[in-house]
């Protein structure tokens, strides 16, 4: 959708409305039933049986859809106004609603909505020519990035990659070590990817750019965040396979689906929208799908929290959501007051973030300097003038510096594409574990006060999550979790199978030869965790 309103104020429909339709599914239940809670673990049941798939593409396309994408749990399509009304039986309007856009902005932007149901963006099937085909349509709404663009100058402190953030996320000692994230495949989803010559010259491994629905020129990135924020993952991680697919926010979904068809073993997504109470709308809870679904399939998926955003998908139970943290030159940290931090009011027990990335402050959170495509939106928005009214650079010179928890997002994703090299066969939840296990403790300062301005505390908090995650500490717990089998459960069924044979490289000591308790596992992890920061 488009955010376009006309001279009167009054918000237009857009040419195209894009939406996900839900096929009946296979549990007996809709997708959009309300007050549903869609994870890994009860995706499976929003799954649909093959042959009706096949049935509502061949009936939608009949109808005037265009079928844009098929994916696990729901078809995404698009059509002008009068096509849904007529299929549907239906009237749709326009309505401009309250919208934090990219660069902390707070504006409006144009919604679609069906005034004949409750669920926010829903279209009922019933009474229709699709009700034994479809449950619901999902009408897609607007996301944004969650990022901040002002170029540094030399008068004030900022980081630089790779350098700066591959030391802030203490990666430079995983890599030393051979990790490097080689063999690991990562697809970001943002505003698509410039062959930037910082990426060329270093020898980093990018493949073609995939179009999500609506998305054209492979080769562009009018925007410059995608390019920008991708920088983040090869600083941390300069060895993965990376992949962009480029996004359209007409339809997020079906520009997530495109990442997961491409089957990797990461995604980054430095977008969302700002969802402080329930309930989900229809187009959210499809997107919530798609994520529970790539989770249930064995892909950790990495969003941010949001800058000052209630974020979602960031507080979705299945995601590792991404906070920030700020790095003084001295190294010390403090919560990022830029950054999101909150009690989830949708998922009950769901605190945001997990842990967090390297971000800035207020008011513009620019602090990491990272290449754009020349000319673009966010090389030239702010060209010229005096910081932090202006970029003080040329509009074309290919750099600038922003942050915000879309910068957080890929650095937490090359931190996890670390973990999986060391161990391929760790779980989304296990790697998150390992991140939190490992995170640096922040105890200073306080989130973004959109969110609560909540504090920074010993130990897990609101603010930070876990605190700044740390690459270094995550490869050595991953290589220890990866070396020894499971610990043992009190009740062992017979036989009892032998220890999994073991290289030299990798030996395990004879205490833990015949297995150990949890508690035992534990206070092996504490002494590794101990003796590196003693180092």
């Amino acid at each position: 959708m488009t955010t376009k309103s006309s001279k009167s104020n009054q918000p237009q429909m857009p040419e195209l409305i894009f939406a996900e339709a839900s096929v009946r599914s296979i549990g007996g239940k809709s997708l959009f039933d309300k007050d549903l809670i869609v994870t890994s673990g009860s995706v499976d049941q929003y799954a649909s049986e093959s042959q009706l798939v096949q049935a509502a593409i061949d009936k939608l396309k009949t109808e005037g859809f265009n079928i844009l994408s098929v994916g696990e749990t729901t078809i995404t399509i698009s059509a002008p106004q009068a096509v849904y009304e007529k299929a549907f039986n239906t009237k749709l309007v326009a309505e401009e609603r309250p919208a934090i856009k990219e660069l902390g902005v707070e504006d409006t932007a144009t919604f679609i909505e069906c005034p004949d149901t409750d669920v926010p963006g829903l279209i009922e099937t019933k009474n229709t020519i699709f009700s034994d085909l479809l449950e619901g349509v999902a009408i897609s709404e607007p996301v944004y990035f969650f990022a901040n663009a002002f170029a540094p100058t030399k008068e004030y402190w900022h980081m630089d990659v790779p350098s700066g953030i591959s030391l802030g996320m203490n990666a430079d000692k995983a890599h030393r070590l051979g990790y490097t994230g080689k063999g690991i495949k990562v697809v970001m989803v943002d505003s698509g990817w410039y062959r930037h010559s910082f990426f060329t010259q270093r020898g980093y491994r990018a493949g073609s750019v995939v179009l999500g629905p609506a998305a054209a020129n492979p080769t562009r990135d009018e925007s410059g965040h995608g390019t920008g924020e991708s920088a983040n993952i090869f600083a941390v991680a300069p060895d993965v396979d990376f992949q962009m697919v480029k996004i359209n926010f007409v339809n997020s979904v079906g520009a997530f689906n495109a990442a997961v068809a491409l089957n990797p073993d990461i995604i980054s997504c430095s977008w969302g929208s700002s969802q402080p109470d329930p309930p989900l709308s229809a187009s959210n809870q499809a997107l919530a799908a798609a994520i529970a679904n790539a989770v249930r399939r064995g892909i950790v998926v990495i969003f941010s929290a949001g800058n000052g955003h209630w974020g979602f998908p960031g507080q979705h139970p299945d995601v590792i959501s991404a906070g920030g943290v700020h790095m003084e030159p001295d190294g010390s940290m403090r919560a990022s007051n830029y950054a999101s931090g909150f009690a989830s009011k949708i998922y009950k027990g769901r605190n945001v973030p997990d842990v967090s990335g390297l971000v800035g402050m207020r008011p513009g959170a620019q602090s990491i300097m990272l290449p754009v495509e020349p000319g673009d939106n966010i090389d030239t928005s702010l060209c010229g003038g005096n910081h932090p009214n202006g970029d003080e650079t040329a509009r074309n010179d290919g750099w600038a510096a922003f942050s915000g928890t879309s910068a957080a997002a890929p650095q937490v994703a090359g931190i996890c594409a670390l973990i999986k090299q060391v161990c391929k066969r760790l779980s989304p939840s296990q790697v998150r574990s390992i991140l939190k296990r490992t995170a640096r403790d922040v105890t200073v300062g306080n989130c973004s006060p959109s969110t609560g301005a909540n504090p920074a505390t010993s130990g897990p908090d609101l603010a930070t999550g876990y605190g700044l995650a740390d690459a270094y500490r995550a490869t050595l717990i991953a290589r220890f979790r990866c070396i020894l089998r499971p610990p043992i459960p009190q009740i062992i069924p017979e036989p009892i199978p032998q220890p999994i044979p073991r290289s030299q490289a990798d030996p395990i000591p004879a205490v833990i030869q015949g297995g150990i308790s949890e508690e035992e596992y534990l206070q092996f992890e504490s002494m590794i965790l101990r003796e590196d920061l003693a180092d």
